[in-house]
C-alpha cells in the first residue's frame, strides 16, 4: 500500500517540529544542524546560534530516515549521506554517522515562494542599475553567460535574474539537480536530474538530460550548475548554434570559471587536446557574472566580465565590463 503524499508530509513537520518555526521564518536563508543541540541559521548572510534543538540524536535521525522514505533514497551506515527535499522545496542536504562522527549534521537551504525581481536585488545592493542593463542587453542579444561564484553568493538568484530577460515568445529548458529556480515565462520545460537508487539504478544525470535536451528545440538552454563531464556538452551545444545558453559554476573569480569549466570538460570520456578545447571554452562563452559575498554578508555582483578569445601564448583574453567598486578597490589593494 502506498502511503499518500499528505500523510508523509504531515509525519514529516512532526518529526521536523524544533525547525518548522524557522522553516516559516522568511529572514532565514539557511538552517544548519549540528547534532541535535546546535542549530545555527542565517540572516542577511550572517550566522547565529538559535535556542532551538531536537530533543535527542534519535529524534534528528527519525526525522531524516523519515525524509529518506519521503524521498525513496537510502540513509544508512553504508550509504550515510542524503539529497533531499522538503515538501516546501527546501533543499537538504544531510551526512550521518560514520562519516560525521559527532552526529548528524544537516544543511536546509530555504526555498522562497517569492522570486526575487530586479527592483528587490537593486534595492538590497546586490546590483547596479547599469549593472542591470549590461545583464539584460547580453541575454536579448542571446550571449552565452555563465554564472560564477562560491557557495551561498547568490548565483541561483542572479541565474533566475538572467532567465527573467528572455523574451517570452522562447522555449526555454531549464535542467536542474533540484528545482530552483522560478522563470516568469510562458514556455517553460523543466527537467530535474534523479540519483540512483540503493541498488544503483534509475539514475540520471544533467549530461544525459542535456543531450536530450538539444533534441527538444530549445530556443534557450539554462543549466542550475555545472558539475562535471557535461560542461563538455554544454560547450559543443554554445559553439554549435544553441546561442543565449545560461549556467552557473563554483569559481571565485572569472577566469578561474573558464579554468574550472575546461577541467570538468575534460573529464568527459572524449579525448580533446587541451588547446582545442581551450579554444573552444573561449569560442563559447561570451560573458562571466562574478557573484561574491562581502564581508558584510551582502551577496552581490562584482564583475561582469567579457571573454574575448583565447592566446596561445598568454591564454584566455578576458575584458571586466563592470566591476563592483569594492572589488575594484580589492584589486588594487591585491
Amino acid at each position: 500500500m502506498t502511503i499518500p503524499d499528505q500523510v508523509f508530509e504531515e509525519t514529516l513537520k512532526s518529526h521536523f517540529s524544533p525547525i518548522v518555526p524557522l522553516l516559516e521564518d522568511d529572514t532565514v536563508t539557511e538552517i544548519m544542524i549540528n547534532g541535535p543541540h546546535e542549530i545555527y541559521v542565517e540572516r542577511g548572510g550572517r550566522l547565529r546560534l538559535t535556542d532551538r534543538r531536537f530533543e535527542t540524536h534519535h529524534a534528528l535521525m527519525a526525522a531524516l530516515r523519515n525524509l529518506s522514505q519521503y524521498v525513496g533514497r537510502e540513509l544508512s551506515r553504508e550509504r550515510p549521506i542524503l539529497e533531499a527535499r522538503l515538501p516546501d522545496g527546501s533543499r537538504v542536504e544531510a551526512v550521518i554517522p560514520p562519516v560525521s562522527p559527532r552526529g548528524p549534521v544537516v544543511s536546509v537551504r530555504r526555498f522562497s515562494l517569492r522570486r526575487r525581481t530586479v527592483r528587490d536585488m537593486v534595492d538590497a545592493g546586490a546590483l547596479t542599475e547599469d549593472a542591470v542593463d549590461l545583464l539584460r542587453a547580453l541575454v536579448r542579444a542571446k550571449q552565452n553567460v555563465i554564472v560564477s561564484g562560491g557557495a551561498g553568493t547568490g548565483k541561483t538568484s542572479i541565474l533566475g535574474l538572467l532567465a527573467s530577460f528572455v523574451v517570452p515568445g522562447e522555449r526555454v529548458v531549464v535542467i536542474e539537480d533540484s528545482t530552483e529556480l522560478q522563470l516568469p515565462l510562458p514556455h517553460v520545460v523543466e527537467l530535474e536530474a534523479k540519483p540512483e537508487d540503493g541498488r544503483g539504478r534509475g539514475g540520471v544525470t544533467i549530461r544525459e538530460l542535456l543531450r536530450a535536451t538539444l533534441r527538444l528545440r530549445p530556443d534557450r538552454v539554462v543549466i542550475g550548475e555545472i558539475r562535471g563531464a557535461e560542461a563538455l556538452d554544454l560547450v559543443q551545444a554554445m559553439i554549435s548554434g544553441h546561442r543565449g545558453s545560461l549556467s552557473t559554476i563554483h569559481a571565485s573569480y572569472p577566469i578561474d570559471a573558464l579554468h574550472r569549466l575546461e577541467t570538468m570538460a575534460l573529464t568527459s570520456d572524449v579525448g580533446l587536446p587541451q588547446r582545442a578545447l581551450r579554444a573552444q571554452v573561449a569560442s563559447a562563452v561570451d560573458a562571466i557574472v562574478q557573484t561574491s559575498r562581502l564581508s558584510t554578508g551582502q551577496r552581490c555582483v562584482t564583475h561582469i566580465t567579457e571573454v574575448l578569445g583565447y592566446d596561445q601564448e598568454t591564454g584566455y583574453r578576458l575584458a571586466h565590463r563592470f566591476v563592483r567598486q569594492s572589488a575594484r578597490a580589492s584589486e588594487s589593494e591585491a
